[in-house]
């Protein structure tokens, strides 16, 4: 609604828009489960698909637990450079995080394939893919054991998810979390992973909404 408004007011057309998602921030979380500060960035997310000329720069990997505005400036806006110099100044580099196109359940294994990732995947730090949770029909969470295919060093694009604790697996979920530990990049623009999750399950903050307008009314009616 902000994107459009501005647009609608300055009377410059569609013109591009480029956000931040938001950075990594409050505690790590032990287990797997729930994170209005992920549903937050999935919305973002989603703003990519509904307006046309936006772009988002992923940047869960640059923020502090302790500080909701990341002191890392300089890669943040590196990041958001990408998307002007290739969208709107026509250079050639890579610019885009990569993004899940698609997931298979068979197996007891989940397999991942994603967008944006010409070169393949690859993980930083250790060469443990972290950061992937997965469920069955109980929708309990787990951490689950990744792995990119053909290797975090010459990987492809895809990436298979398992857990033994799960042996029916129907939905798996990548840095979902206010502080998400996570460390899969594009392997020829170092860019990280898009947080997502595969179920529709219903969001916290839609609860929360909707106890908050209940409580309203309640209020209302007094």
């Amino acid at each position: 609604l902000m994107i459009q408004h501005w647009r609608e007011e300055w009377k410059q057309g569609d013109f591009p828009f480029y956000w931040g998602q938001l950075a990594d921030y409050k505690a790590e979380m032990p287990q797997p489960g729930e994170s209005d500060w992920a549903e937050l960035r999935e919305t973002q997310t989603k703003t990519l698909s509904l307006l046309k000329n936006t772009g988002q720069a992923v940047i869960t990997d640059l923020g502090e637990s302790n500080d909701i505005h990341p002191l890392n400036k300089r890669d943040v806006a590196e990041r958001l450079a990408r998307w002007a110099l290739v969208k709107d100044y026509g250079m050639k580099l890579p610019y885009r995080s990569p993004e899940l196109k698609e997931a298979k359940f068979d197996g007891g294994k989940a397999l991942l394939t994603f967008d944006h990732a010409p070169a393949g995947l690859r993980t930083v730090d250790v060469d443990e893919v972290r950061g992937f949770a997965i469920c069955g029909e109980d929708k309990k969470w787990v951490w689950a054991k990744a792995s990119i295919v053909g290797g975090s060093k010459h990987g492809t694009n895809q990436i298979e998810v398992s857990s033994p604790a799960v042996p029916k697996p129907i939905a798996v979920r990548y840095a979902w979390a206010d502080n998400p530990v996570c460390n899969v990049y594009s392997f020829d623009g170092g860019l990280p992973l898009t947080p997502f999750r595969t179920d529709d399950y219903p969001m916290i903050s839609k609860l929360n909404t909707e106890r908050a307008a209940s409580m309203a009314r309640e209020a209302e009616s007094r």
